[in-house]
């Protein structure tokens, strides 16, 4: 029997692009209801008109619930009969969160502790955290709330009885097209014949599909343990080829113009830090960093520096696999977006 058989999943964050194509991908399924939560009302209704009219007959499984995560009281009405939750409700934009940092904090840190604090109350028995590559060394807000979250879900995960309530997370590079990310920004402007504006043509950035993110959070979903957290191996390249590979497919020759490192932005991105990759399992398409175990009774343990700790490396953009401008092409050409566009497009 499938886990999904006859259970409730709840999406935070719902109506954003993770959670549009995790709704997609599981609509099918066994799963009794899906409920979304989102304080979008326009995208919700934009979203139930778009099921009913292409999705009749399993539309009627999506409940739409308007609340904000910020609010612990719409949470917690929108938490019974839950028995899994995805948690994709955050502040994703960097420059954003650079100029207002609190409300980067509200959403992704508390806005996560009353999303748990709530699960754990109503008994739901698994609740997937999703996070980003740059709560990893993070230089930004955005990043340091997303570490933060991380915390949170941690240390959740080890007061959660582990037999009612198993809490884990992922952590995942860029989603390619996702909202707000730079493929569709480069997209409009080789539309509209304006440079295409790059901060730094040596800035690598991890690619990763919206149904890769899907399958990385299932993964965890079937495979994580409390405290976990689970990154799939992905492959990078540069701005600059990424910027090129799309001028290829659209058969066009925008200008490519240098305009510097915006706020709070990293040169490479890191998906484990060398501290995490030591401790880290391999498993094989994936990565799993277990929860560090220790209590607070740090006179237990006889610390001594580790010659192996040393030697580590990070798991970074610039030394995964590096793809070519013809393999960039290859991966966007996977992408409905890329596809849309591109059959709206007069080469």
């Amino acid at each position: 029997m499938s886990a999904f058989d006859n259970a409730t999943l709840m999406i935070t964050g719902g109506t954003g692009s993770f959670g549009s194509t995790v709704l997609k991908h599981f609509l099918d399924s066994d799963l009794k209801e899906i409920r979304i939560f989102s304080r979008d009302e326009k995208k919700q209704d934009d979203m139930r008109h778009e099921l009913q009219a292409k999705h009749p007959e399993n539309a009627k499984k999506v409940k739409f619930y308007i609340g904000d995560v910020r609010n612990p009281q719409s949470v917690r009405d929108a938490m019974p009969g839950v028995d899994y939750i995805f948690h994709a409700a955050a502040l994703k934009q960097v420059p954003s969160c650079e100029f207002f940092p609190m409300q980067a904090v509200q959403t992704n840190v508390i806005g996560t502790d009353n999303v748990l604090h709530a699960a754990i109350d109503a008994g739901v028995k698994r609740v997937v955290c999703l996070s980003t590559d740059k709560a990893a060394y993070p230089i930004n807000a955005m990043g340091i709330s997303k570490a933060m979250m991380e915390k949170v879900f941690i240390a959740r995960s080890k007061t959660a009885d582990p037999d009612k309530t198993t809490i884990c997370g992922t952590r995942y590079g860029n989603v390619c097209a996702s909202r707000g990310s730079v493929i569709p920004l480069f997209v409009e402007q080789i539309k509209q014949g304006k440079p295409i504006t790059i901060t730094n043509p040596d800035m690598t950035r991890f690619l990763m599909s919206l149904e890769e993110a899907v399958g990385l959070v299932e993964y965890a979903f079937r495979h994580g343990q409390s405290g976990d957290i689970l990154i799939k191996k992905s492959p990078a390249c540069t701005i600059n080829d990424l910027a090129k590979a799309l001028l290829e497919l659209f058969n066009a020759d925008n200008e490519i113009r240098i305009i510097g490192t915006r706020h709070g932005e990293k040169l490479h991105e890191t998906l484990m830090t060398r501290e995490e990759y030591y401790a880290a399992e391999d498993k094989g398409d994936f990565y799993r960093i277990p929860a560090d175990q220790r209590d607070l009774y740090y006179d237990k343990y006889f610390i001594i520096g580790d010659r192996k700790l040393s030697q580590e490396k990070e798991y970074n953009s610039s030394n995964t696999k590096q793809l070519t401008v013809e393999e960039v092409k290859k991966k966007l050409l996977e992408i409905d977006y890329i596809q849309n566009e591109l059959a709206g497009w007069k080469v």
